[in-house]
């Protein structure tokens, strides 16, 4: 390793078909260019740890500050993995990792708002207006990539097996194609293409531009251009720009005119005024920036966990637990039982908010608007639960209560708690859904400091939505408000201490069960103490109903399955049925 100069800034920036790096001085504000160089593949999903650690100790030794910003980097997991394989090769550097798409928007907007395009092997669109960060696509080549290098070629190579199977026909496409793999065969292309990698498939990308004049071809491209334009001008959409400025980055866009001009037609569609230019600066000259701490990173950018989190109620240590291996089962159960009921406590103390919740979901609900729990860990699964149970026991849509947990509904079974460590992934899960001002948000968090949470509570409130915030946390930093109802319930230290889905999960479970079932008999649907819009199906539920109908309508049970069959079903008609006859009956 060559001697550690402090003036150094090296940036890298790796996607799937090549990774550009450059090394740069600081001299007071300036940066100047030291060398620069080009490597092979560096995306993330493609590289094992020790691939990357093997393409990065290449690059050079002797910075002070390194960005190394790669294809791939989309979660906080993968952060770490980056952050440890490259800490290991410049230990005494300051190092900042991430998405290619940061120091991309980065080179192409340094600290000023717009929008970055990329079409390269891959495709992303990443915005920022006012503080406000916003993006779409990104999303890997078997999920996303729409508009990029690899879409285009994945198109082509259905098109040219589609020619054959129809026609027969061995276009000049084909022909070229085949030529460039070293093929004979279409029956050797699909075995090739089955055992292709992402950057393999972008190979035929610019073939694919050289029989542009091919009628079928001309489609693909004008899909491909269309579908990231439209990308991109949903992002400027939500972000309210007027007009949008924007900058087309990789290869696909810097390499094929034509591609620029389609791209520029569609999205001209939408926003006539905009600003498209290609952006010439490289990402790797972002990636110094970012290193260098020149400009704010834009968009996932590492999230530090909040000081004092240790310090939250849910996470001291409970005094009555100290000895717990030294009891036996009988001496655990009884205490664990006795500790539950500090919950009925800490449920009364939050009457008062609980009822202003209630009135706020309820009015929105009835207004036509929804319901969103979020949450992370078991406060997020709870908020599932509770959702999941509003249209078998009310009879609504299950749209109207959702159910958001980090991580998605994978993390139901299998624990995926660091998906809570990202403000920017709660505030992209409600765009996700559409959230909109007619709802409300529920954002459901012991601690009161889960930043997945928090940034979803942002948003909805930067949306203008109803908003309403559930802890165990009453320590918490008040200093900032979160929601428009702030609900705290004061269970106290877990007996296994940071256990909080014993009684936090036990009192937030009640909470929810009390906020949910309030709406639900403010907007009618309970008769009397009657859940007379019951969903009935299964048997128990259809004896349940026959029950209700019985016990409202004052006839026998048997009476009361013939009217339910009647009615489809239906508990209200039914009771309604029976009335009207009780009531024909007495009139006569």
């Amino acid at each position: 390793m060559a001697a550690f100069s402090k003036n150094l800034i090296l940036g890298i920036e790796g996607g799937a078909t090549k990774t550009r790096w450059v090394l740069c001085e600081k001299n007071g504000e300036s940066i100047v260019t030291v060398s620069e160089g080009v490597l092979g593949p560096g995306s993330l999903r493609l590289l094992s740890a020790e691939e990357l650690r093997h393409l990065l100790s290449v690059m050079p030794g002797d910075a002070s500050w390194v960005g190394v910003y790669l294809a791939g980097c989309a979660t906080e997991r993968d952060r770490d993995i980056l952050r440890e394989v490259a800490d290991s090769v410049w230990p005494h550097a300051t190092v900042r990792v991430g998405s290619d798409r940061e120091s991309g928007f980065a080179a192409a907007f340094e600290d000023r708002d717009g929008i970055a395009v990329i079409a390269g092997t891959g495709s992303a669109v990443t915005g920022r207006c006012q503080g406000v960060e916003d993006r779409a696509g990104g999303w890997g080549h078997l999920l996303g990539d729409s508009g990029g290098g690899y879409d285009i070629a994945i198109n082509a190579l259905r098109r040219i097996l589609y020619d054959y199977d129809t026609a027969r026909q061995i276009t000049p496409l084909a022909s070229e194609t085949m030529q460039l793999l070293g093929i004979n065969t279409l029956a050797e292309l699909t075995s090739w293409a089955q055992a292709a990698h992402k950057s393999d498939l972008a190979r035929i990308t610019p073939v694919v531009f050289r029989h542009a004049g091919e009628f079928s071809v001309a489609r693909i491209l004008r899909r491909c251009a269309a579908a990231l334009a439209r990308l991109a001008s949903s992002v400027a959409g939500r972000l309210e720009f007027d007009p949008p400025v924007v900058r087309l980055q990789g290869g696909v866009f810097t390499s094929q005119p034509l591609y620029r001009e389609l791209f520029e037609r569609e999205f001209r569609k939408a926003w006539p005024r905009a600003d498209i230019d290609v952006c010439t600066t490289p990402g790797s000259l972002g990636a110094v920036y970012l290193a260098a701490g020149r400009f704010p990173e834009p968009v996932a950018a590492p999230v530090v966990a909040e000081a004092g989190v240790a310090r939250a109620a849910t996470e001291q240590p409970n005094p009555r637990s100290g000895d717990l291996g030294a009891l036996s089962a009988r001496e655990l159960v009884e205490l664990f039982a006795t500790e539950e009921r500090a919950v009925e406590d800490a449920v009364r103390h939050g009457v008062p908010e609980l009822a202003a919740a209630v009135e706020l979901v309820a009015a929105s609900l009835r207004a036509g608007g929804r319901l969103f729990y979020i949450g992370a860990g078991t406060s997020g699964r709870l908020g599932l639960l509770d959702a999941s149970e509003m249209p078998p026991t009310f009879g609504v849509e299950p749209e109207m209560v959702q159910g958001i947990l980090a991580g998605g509904v994978a993390a139901v079974m299998r624990s995926s708690e660091s998906a809570e460590d990202s403000r920017e992934a709660g505030a992209l899960a409600l765009r996700d859904r559409g959230v909109r001002s007619s709802d409300v948000v529920c954002g459901i968090t012991a601690s009161g400091r889960t930043p997945y949470v928090l940034g979803a509570l942002a948003e909805a409130r930067r949306l203008r939505a109803g908003t309403v915030f559930l802890t165990c946390n009453p320590r918490r930093d008040r200093t900032t408000p979160h929601a428009d109802v702030e609900i705290d319930l004061p269970t106290g230290p877990e007996l296994i201490t940071g256990s909080t889905r014993l009684k936090a999960g036990t009192a937030t479970k009640v909470a929810l069960n009390i906020l949910s079932s309030c709406a639900m008999v403010l907007l009618g649907r309970v008769d009397g103490h009657f859940m007379s819009c019951l969903k009935p199906t299964n048997e128990k539920l259809r004896r349940r109903a026959a029950q209700i109908v019985a016990d409202c309508a004052e006839i026998d049970f048997d009476r009361a399955l013939d009217l339910l069959a009647c009615t489809n079903w239906d508990i209200r008609a039914a009771i309604s049925r029976a009335k009207n006859h009780n009531s024909s009956l007495s009139e006569g």
